[in-house]
Order: structure tokens, then sequence, then C-alpha cells
């Protein structure tokens, strides 16, 4: 599997959610791929994007057409803490599941639960609200989730945050 970043200037998660789904159409990425968002800091703060694909050669072929794109791509990824957009099963994880489901489902090989030191049981109900973004934690995907009503969890990312100071 290869490796690129893409920083194409983006200031925020959603907007670099958004970019992350908008190149995977339209480069026809196929199931396989991993698409994530990593904060950069210093002098001009913004969030890069790394795409991850499993040949050498669609790795050419997608850095080659996000340069045409006038994207600015460099090979590897930013540093080894990426917030998985897309990844193998993401699209399945919608409604409620259970850890187990999850699992089976998708590329995460974790859950772990805020205020708690133990992993959920495989039949602890997920209310995913359709947006799941795990970490990359030690080479694996790991789902940070919190406690929610009726015994069950939700991810710790919302899915429609509420920008700092909005009702002033």
């Amino acid at each position: 599997m290869g490796a690129l970043t893409v920083d194409a200037g983006v200031r925020d998660l959603r907007a670099a959610d958004h970019l992350l789904h908008t190149l995977a159409a339209e480069l026809a990425l196929p199931e396989g791929t991993f698409g994530c968002t990593h904060l950069l800091r210093g002098d001009r703060p913004r969030v890069a994007l790394s795409l991850a694909v499993p040949s050498e050669p669609l790795l050419s072929t997608v850095q080659e057409r996000l340069a045409a794109r006038g994207h600015e791509v460099a090979p590897g990824i930013p540093d080894a803490m990426g917030r998985a957009v897309i990844y193998p099963g993401a699209a399945a994880l919608t409604g409620t599941l259970t850890i187990a489901d999850v699992f089976t489902r998708s590329a995460i090989a974790r859950v772990t639960v805020l205020g708690s030191a133990g992993q959920p049981t495989p039949d602890t109900r997920l209310m995913t609200r359709d947006h799941v973004r795990p970490h990359w934690h030690d080479g694996e995907l790991v789902l940070t989730a919190m406690p929610a009503v009726g015994g069950t969890l939700v991810p710790f990312e919302v899915p429609e945050p509420t920008p700092c100071c909005a009702d002033h």
C-alpha cells in the first residue's frame, strides 16, 4: 500500500471530509483505500489529507491526477495519527450496530470508551449517527466512543459540531 499527502489549504474538518469524498469519487478510488485528515499546526494551521491506496501503480496515477488539478501533493503521510474518513466498510456503518458488527463490517480494530478502562462487549450497541471517524493508533483504526442513553454508545465526534460562540 502506498500513501500520499494532499495539502489543499483546507482549514476545517467538514471541508476536508467533503474534499476527501469528492476526490475519492472523481478518482474512482477502489475499496481498500484509506482517506484521512491530519491537523497541521505551525505558522499556517490547516487540515491536510492523506490517501493510501492498495497499489503503487494506482498511487502514481492518483498523484499525477491530483497534481494536474493543482493540488500540492507529497509522498507519504504527515503523521501516524490520521483521522479516517474513507476506509474499508465506512459506508456500512449506519444506524445502530453492535460493536461486533462494527468489527465485521469495517476496518475498525478496536473501540475505546471515554471514562472506561475496559473494552465494550461485542453486543454493546453503537448509535453511529452515520458519522464514524476512527483514528489511527499504533497501526490500527480505533474508534473513540462515549456513553449514551440506555447503555448504548455514540462516536465521540459529532456529525454536525456547533461552532464556538455560535449563539453570540
